[in-house]
């Protein structure tokens, strides 16, 4: 066995050998190389970006949480511009020293919480890290669909992610969307009204004015007839919707609670653009505006 480890090692140090020998010749053989001339500059380096993906439940378990951490992780490794690490816990929220090469809050540059539901395990310290994360840092934060039915008790997580979930007035249907921001990359590749299969929210502690609605429930289209679940008199349910907090980049979206919405090229490319956007990789407004065919 010594001898076929030896073997290996001596043909390891032919092959990659051959190509510097080779190199070498081709440098001082070719004609008309002007050792003053510098090389040409490489190509411009990209630097993966690191991603954080929560999954916690406390409440319900949705059975798509493992569909949409594939799918992130996905989108980083075969675009070349993120890796995910995937936690179904929140020890890694923190800016505390870990040890054990545990990564912190610092090492990251954006943050998802992917269905998570109820109350989750942070202390007041990783809420205090979690929030100096996102409005001190500039770091970008995403919610996945039941990250609005999440921390009922901490008011800031409200205020940072735009409200908290109130319902599903009709469950998962055939939801009929408008399209508010079509300029928006994460929204830019849906057309102006279409309809999606999936289950949309209803938000509570949430305001049109404090946000940039991307997309939205067409009311025209809805049956509000012996639905004790709507709540909203104004009838205006956002889809999905972007603002800052602070520093930092925040989407949210609805989109997420079926298996089949995370192969769903459209669902896919609008994460895929969302995470892009909160890291600051492309550019969207995050102004407020009154609602399609308001007078206001």
């Amino acid at each position: 066995m010594r001898r076929i480890r030896i073997a290996l090692r001596c043909v390891t140090v032919v092959i990659f050998s051959l190509p510097m020998l080779a190199g070498l010749v081709v440098a001082q053989d070719a004609p008309g190389v002007n050792a003053s001339v510098p090389p040409a500059p490489h190509a411009k380096e990209i630097h993966l970006k690191h991603i954080l993906v929560i999954s916690q439940t406390k409440g319900w378990e949705h059975d798509s949480i493992p569909d949409g951490m594939v799918a992130i992780y996905e989108m980083g490794r075969d675009s070349g511009l993120w890796d995910a690490t995937l936690r179904t816990d929140t020890e890694l929220v923190t800016k505390k020293e870990l040890g054990r090469n545990g990564k912190n809050l610092d090492y990251f540059d954006a943050l998802v919480f992917l269905s998570t539901t109820g109350e989750l395990d942070l202390d007041d310290g990783q809420k205090k890290d979690m929030m100096a994360f996102i409005k001190d840092d500039g770091k970008g934060f995403v919610g996945v669909h039941a990250a609005l039915d999440t921390n009922y008790k901490w008011p800031e997580y409200a205020e940072m992610i735009g409200g908290w979930f109130d319902q599903h007035p009709w469950s998962t249907f055939n939801a009929p969307i408008i399209n508010e921001e079509p300029s928006f990359p994460a929204v830019s590749h849906f057309p102006k009204a279409f309809v999606k299969y999936d289950e949309i929210y209803q938000p509570k502690e949430w305001s049109r004015e404090k946000v940039n609605v991307l997309l939205s429930l067409d009311p025209a289209k809805l049956d509000y007839a012996n639905n004790p679940r709507i709540h909203r008199t104004d009838h205006d349910f956002a889809v999905a919707w972007n603002k800052m907090y602070g520093k930092g980049r925040v989407f949210y979206s609805s989109f997420g609670h079926t298996q089949e919405a995370w192969s769903d090229p459209d669902i896919r490319k609008m994460y895929f653009e969302a995470i892009k956007w909160v890291l600051g990789m492309t550019e969207g407004s995050t102004a407020a505006h009154a609602r399609p065919g308001d007078a206001r």
